[in-house]
């Protein structure tokens, strides 16, 4: 496959893709159509290959863009974990006026033995004003589902950046394809464009006979039918230049009213195939990678489900004032009174209604099903590998084949025109000539690009699309 590129390059083949050497009037009419009306002469055209499109894509890339905030928000809950297990400290206070204070029955004998025994008598404990401040501290000594949840915190960052990863992958690869699009459509245009040229010369030359008598009304009618149609192909594949330029800068994140210019030639496109290494790592696929995160989380969660029949213990400190007075004034004036406590306090489960050994459960089949999906992954990805590279030697077969077929249509059309000229061949096998030299120029083209989506759907079918150059 290392000559096919030498026969893609031949000069012949080369000038089917140099738009700008065109000074054709009519192309320079194309050239308005595609920019639009009226036209932005204050914006200036960028100029861009493949690898400078991707790299703006990578960093303006609205999915992109999304898909990195997860990221920060991943960090923003690790940092909310950690705090849970950081000092907690409060300050409070208040003051209170009892408008009416709470009464109470006692049995006054227990302060009065000479009472006898069930006398009850009101009493009021509380004081009209009364007021407090104190501050406490706590501490969290020991929680295995804390420590549980600061790894499944961090793993689950793990998941976020992979997520990442394969939106850029499927960026790279919508950017990759719609570029190639872009020259595709941009050469099938100019080869259109070259036909109606020609097919605008033989008519006014074939009327030019018809007028000297040379030839019949019936050949000026043949080629200006393929005239009309090429005029109409023409104008339509103007408009899926445009729409296909427009996708290009959507799926970039770029303005969709930008000028670019695309300056990476098809001339440039490697087709050999790579070599698959017979150590293949699953994980760089992307997908394979994030099921082995998920299954990391799945484990995480079995742990945290065991962590929770472990004891709980906290430490705590409080230190404080309150005071009490019958008048507001009082209670302010007076000295108040310090008060303060230092402990700790453990939680030990019991029973629970057998709720965690459910959960346990869950997880081990959650983590049993995501083992079955890792090894249906990895068969499918050797197939995926294997379709793909088959795929690819077919196209880069029939791509060359249709290589062939384009030089040998454009020798028939050059001959046949010759003998039209010279008196001495029919205007209908002239008309079969072009058109199927047309036909040749469209399947070549369809193949090459057929070939390029090939080569992109292996490079990541192998994990190797992300940072390579096609």
């Amino acid at each position: 496959m290392k000559n096919f590129r030498k026969k893609c390059g031949t000069p012949s083949k080369i000038k089917l893709y140099n738009l700008p050497g065109m000074k054709n009037i009519f192309f320079l009419f194309c050239s308005v159509l595609l920019i639009g009306a009226p036209p932005v002469f204050a914006q200036k055209k960028l100029k861009m290959t493949i690898e400078q499109c991707l790299e703006y894509a990578l960093g303006n890339n609205e999915s992109i863009q999304i898909s990195g905030l997860s990221i920060k928000d991943a960090e923003a809950k690790i940092r909310g974990i950690v705090a849970l297990g950081l000092p907690q400290a409060s300050l409070q206070g208040g003051l209170n006026y009892n408008f009416e204070v709470q009464t109470s029955l006692v049995d006054a004998s227990n302060f009065d033995r000479t009472l006898s025994p069930g006398t009850l008598t009101e009493i009021q404990f509380s004081l009209p004003y009364d007021g407090n401040v104190s501050m406490g501290v706590s501490q969290l000594i020991f929680d295995g589902a804390y420590f549980v949840g600061i790894e499944a915190s961090q793993t689950f960052k793990q998941l976020s950046i992979k997520e990442n990863e394969r939106t850029k992958i499927e960026v790279v690869e919508a950017v990759t394809k719609s570029y190639y699009n872009v020259l595709i459509n941009q050469a099938q245009l100019y080869l259109i464009g070259q036909n109606f040229s020609r097919l605008d010369t033989l008519l006014r030359e074939t009327t030019q006979m018809y007028q000297n008598g040379f030839a019949e009304q019936i050949d000026v009618d043949r080629i200006k039918v393929s005239y009309n149609n090429t005029k109409v192909n023409l104008e339509t594949q103007i408009q899926l230049y445009g729409i296909s330029q427009k996708l290009l800068k959507f799926q970039m994140g770029m303005p969709l009213d930008s000028l670019i210019e695309l300056t990476t030639s098809l001339r440039d496109v490697n087709l050999d195939i790579p070599d698959i290494p017979d150590n293949f790592n699953y994980n760089d696929r992307i997908e394979y990678s994030l099921l082995e995160t998920n299954r990391n989380l799945a484990l995480l969660d079995k742990k945290n489900y065991l962590s929770e029949y472990l004891p709980k213990i906290y430490g705590n400190f409080n230190y404080g004032f309150n005071n009490a007075r019958g008048l507001g004034r009082d209670l302010l004036a007076n000295n108040w009174f310090n008060f303060g406590t230092v402990g700790a306090t453990i939680f030990i489960p019991l029973f629970e209604g057998f709720s965690k050994q459910t959960k346990i459960q869950q997880s081990k089949i959650k983590i049993s099903q995501l083992d079955y999906q890792k090894s249906l992954l990895q068969k499918n990805i050797e197939i995926e590998i294997v379709q793909q590279k088959m795929s690819l030697e077919s196209n880069l077969k029939i791509l060359e084949v249709q290589l062939q077929n384009q030089e040998l249509a454009a020798n028939i059309f050059r001959i046949t025109k010759i003998k039209f000229q010279e008196g001495i061949g029919s205007n209908l096998e002239l008309t079969n000539a072009d058109n199927e030299y047309k036909t040749a120029q469209t399947n070549y083209l369809n193949s090459l690009y057929k070939s390029i989506l090939s080569k992109i759907d292996f490079l990541k079918a192998t994990g190797n699309l992300y940072n390579k150059k096609l």
